[in-house]
């Protein structure tokens, strides 16, 4: 992906770069271990002795690799505070080693146990290294740079796990220990990128680490809530990633009943849905000329919600039993308009979530940004276990991914108008959007 001349120059590009390899290859390695695990877990037999079933460890998994976000991202906080944010991704990435030597071993010893607690640690460490990420940014770029900026992380990171996934798949059926070398040498690639990561100086040196999590947290919460435009961002942010969680999450199953494909039809859709929010995350930075433009977030909430409408209008009446290929597929007349549809979904959730990231990093202070970063990702973390429950609970009683997706897609302007009424430039800036033109 290359970083034009134009939105940022080449020694822009010299703080930004290392920053981006680091955060993408992390997200990267992420996406390998967990994927390859659970498909060990599902399709070759991994942990088939211990006492849980397949299908309780993938749950578990799921769990173990989310739950770190709401026990210590307050933490991750005081932390990019108190220290500079550059050394502290240096050690945060060689604790990713660390992990992944420990789940090397994990693979070599077939230990299903040992590896769901490496899953555990590396959202551990994805925890840390989080608002560090975002925080940081302001550091690296100047205002009219920070939304193209912004883009590019986003851009990377959904393209950074589509690969890990399909990697992760790929790998999961050779010998074990490749697998285990593979992640060690990934996160040793990000080790090496963030030691280009420029220095920046510790914002408050003299920050009290806060021991008692549950206290922390609260106070985190509280003070993040007292700020209207930090909290009314991160609800924003949030709803993002509920809606990416519904699609992403339920997207296996829907392949199989509304386009009767098999998983190749899967990775290609999901390769649409990713593909398109770096596309719509880059487009609206380059639209938006380094302006931070809420309307934008408008357009994107009316692209999600004609597009979502229109997947659940050519899929609802279609249900298939047996699976095919992509060929097959591609050979269906409603094959190209419902992957048009997919890609364009992830296309507006680029322009949606672009300008709330940028407008969380204006809207705080130096000394706080990194504490609204910790306390956006506890929130992503409440929205996406609500997603998780609430497809558990609509599936269970109506047995409808459709009417799931048709659910989010309604819920999509009933969010805007939350937002509009806490922060009215997301209507009047509507008007701004039109009047732009691509620089």
């Amino acid at each position: 992906m290359s970083i034009k001349k134009d939105n940022l120059n080449f020694q822009t590009q010299r703080r930004f770069a290392p920053l981006f390899c680091t955060q993408f290859l992390g997200a990267f390695n992420d996406n390998i271990f967990k994927t390859a695990l659970f498909v060990m877990i599902s399709f070759y037999g991994l942990g088939q002795n211990d006492i849980l079933p397949a299908s309780q460890m993938l749950n578990l998994g799921a769990l173990l690799f989310i739950l770190p976000y709401f026990l210590f991202s307050a933490l991750s906080g005081q932390l990019s505070n108190k220290f500079d944010k550059a050394v502290l991704a240096r050690w945060v990435k060689v604790l990713e080693i660390v992990v992944m030597a420990l789940a090397a071993f994990g693979f070599y010893i077939q230990s299903a146990s040992l590896l769901l607690f490496c899953l555990f640690c590396m959202g551990t460490q994805s925890t840390l290294f989080g608002p560090l990420k975002y925080a940081i940014l302001p550091d690296y770029l100047n205002d009219k740079e920070l939304i193209m900026g912004n883009s590019l992380i986003e851009s990377g990171t959904f393209i950074a796990i589509l690969f890990g996934q399909i990697l992760g798949t790929a790998i999961a059926g050779v010998p074990p220990h490749i697998v285990g070398i593979a992640v060690v040498a990934v996160a040793a690639a990000g080790t090496l990128s963030s030691l280009f990561m420029p220095s920046v100086a510790a914002k408050v040196p003299d920050t009290k680490i806060e021991r008692n999590i549950v206290k922390g947290t609260s106070a985190l919460i509280r003070e993040t809530a007292a700020q209207p435009q930090v909290w009314t961002a991160i609800i924003g942010i949030s709803w993002f990633w509920f809606v990416g969680s519904v699609y992403t999450t339920q997207l296996p199953t829907f392949t199989q009943i509304h386009l009767g494909g098999n998983d190749n039809v899967f990775n290609l859709m999901l390769a649409l849905f990713s593909v398109g929010i770096a596309a719509g995350s880059v487009l609206c930075a380059k639209i938006s000329g380094g302006r931070l433009t809420l309307g934008w977030v408008s357009l994107g909430t009316l692209g999600l919600t004609v597009c979502g409408l229109l997947l659940v209008w050519l899929t609802y009446d279609t249900r298939f039993q047996e699976l095919n290929g992509i060929g097959w597929f591609l050979s269906q007349s409603k094959a190209y308009p419902v992957m048009a549809v997919m890609a364009a979904i992830g296309f507006f959730g680029g322009f949606f979530s672009v300008p709330l990231y940028t407008w969380l990093q204006t809207a705080s202070s130096e000394t706080f940004r990194a504490h609204a970063v910790a306390a956006n990702n506890i929130i992503n973390g409440i929205f996406m276990v609500s997603a998780a429950l609430l497809s558990a609970v609509l599936l269970m009683l109506f047995d409808s991914i459709t009417l799931l997706y048709l659910i989010v897609a309604v819920g999509n302007p009933v969010l805007l108008a939350y937002l509009i009424k806490r922060e009215p430039q997301f209507l009047y800036g509507i008007a701004d959007v039109f009047r732009r033109k691509i620089p």
